[in-house]
């Protein structure tokens, strides 16, 4: 303990060199720190919201949209397709479920979906207030809907044309708050959810001229898109060239999109790992720099300590102490800006209504970060530690 007391004494007896190298060494683990927790953050959720959906389909435009606005609701829809034509999808007998939604609402920047109450089935859905909807314009809300809105049963609100909030007003159209859910951890936190006739009877009310327009509006119905669930996992292999040679829809394979996805943030990743790995080497150079001229300004201090009986392995752990003092206190240091940082793109991330990240989540690779940074400092300690114990007392005393 009294060498432990003694290392850290003499760490901030260099108050400037000390905070320079924990800076350095904790800014290498805070970007490791945060690459973890971001990545398995992004894979959970895309696990957790892509369960059981094996197909989207909607209008032609790029599959990868399709999947982050159709299962995400992270991005603009290419457009909408006949109803029609989904309900001749949901009765082939590759087609285990068919679940629509229809999309082009908001309410304070969270979408409003048109579905049918498998979409609350599908993801398990719990109330914490109320139930789901028995008549049009009736809506249940996300958890994450309700904090941020205040939303709660019995409240009305109307939605507003276009997903990002700010367009026209369907004020003669109001909603009516039926159900709260409980949080889910899922998709739906942040979505508000209602019939498919509610949807079309806002916007066809707002687009017909006169009684024979509303019939041909009503004859024409339109959905977003429509996630399906195979019978049989053979049918992945032709449902989906079915769809886009024979239909004038978009089948896009979620396990797909998302690889490529994954694959693209990765780039991202791996630069802010490289980055990491930089300055992890410069922490691991700055802290042999300043252990090793510790050492040699310390010749003094070694020598009465090697006078006072303390044996060479005594004055080489002195030497290690102070290394793994800079590593404690970097690894302490460095997770509390990665979690930091995610706190501001969690932040970032929900004022824009997308994925929900937590800051207080814990990486499972978070616990390898501090041992990163404690290997740095120990391989960095080493060749100090080695000179400190192999220098006997007679050469400390000359050279003192």
């Amino acid at each position: 303990m009294k060498t432990i007391a003694l290392a850290f004494r003499y760490l901030w007896a260099r108050p400037l060199a000390a905070v320079l190298n924990v800076l350095l060494l904790s800014l290498g683990l805070a970007s490791a720190s945060f690459v973890l927790l971001m990545a398995e953050q992004i894979d959970q959720a895309f696990e957790r919201d892509l369960a059981g959906i094996d197909l989207v389909v909607g209008a032609k435009g790029s599959p990868m949209q399709l999947i982050l606005s159709g299962v995400f609701h992270i991005d603009v829809p290419a457009g909408n397709v006949r109803l029609a034509d989904v309900q001749a999808l949901a009765k082939n007998p590759a087609v285990a479920q068919l679940i629509p939604l229809s999309l082009g609402d908001s309410h304070q920047g969270f979408r409003i979906v048109g579905t049918t109450p498998d979409y609350l089935r599908h993801y398990e859905v719990r109330f914490a207030q109320g139930q789901d909807w028995t008549q049009p314009l009736q809506a249940v809300v996300g958890a994450q809907v309700a904090q941020s809105t205040g939303l709660a049963v019995g409240a009305q609100f109307v939605g507003s044309h276009g997903l990002g909030g700010g367009g026209h007003m369907h004020g003669d159209k109001p909603y009516r708050v039926v159900g709260v859910m409980q949080p889910c951890a899922c998709v739906l936190d942040r979505l508000i959810l209602t019939s498919l006739e509610s949807v079309w009877q806002v916007h066809e009310k707002d687009l017909a001229v006169d009684a024979d327009d509303l019939e041909a509006l009503q004859a024409e119905r339109e959905v977003t898109v429509a996630l399906i669930r195979y019978k049989s996992p053979l049918a992945a292999v032709s449902f989906p060239r079915y769809v886009n040679s024979s239909t004038d829809m978009q089948a896009a394979a979620p396990a797909i999109e998302i690889t490529r996805l994954l694959r693209m943030v990765g780039v991202g990743a791996d630069v802010l790992r490289g980055f990491a790995g930089v300055l992890l080497l410069m922490a691991g150079l700055s802290v042999f720099i300043a252990l090793w001229n510790a050492v040699k300004e310390r010749q003094a201090d070694l020598a009465m300590l090697r006078m006072l009986g303390a044996p060479p392995r005594r004055v080489a752990a002195l030497v290690l102490a102070e290394a793994l003092w800079l590593a404690a206190l970097a690894g302490a240091l460095g997770l509390l800006l990665g979690h930091g940082l995610a706190a501001f793109v969690s932040q970032v991330l929900a004022a824009q209504k997308s994925l929900p990240l937590s800051a207080w989540h814990w990486a499972q690779g978070e616990g390898v970060v501090v041992l990163v940074g404690l290997g740095v400092a120990v391989l960095a300690a080493l060749l100090p530690v080695w000179h400190a114990y192999r220098v006997d007392v007679a050469q400390l005393l000359n050279r003192s």
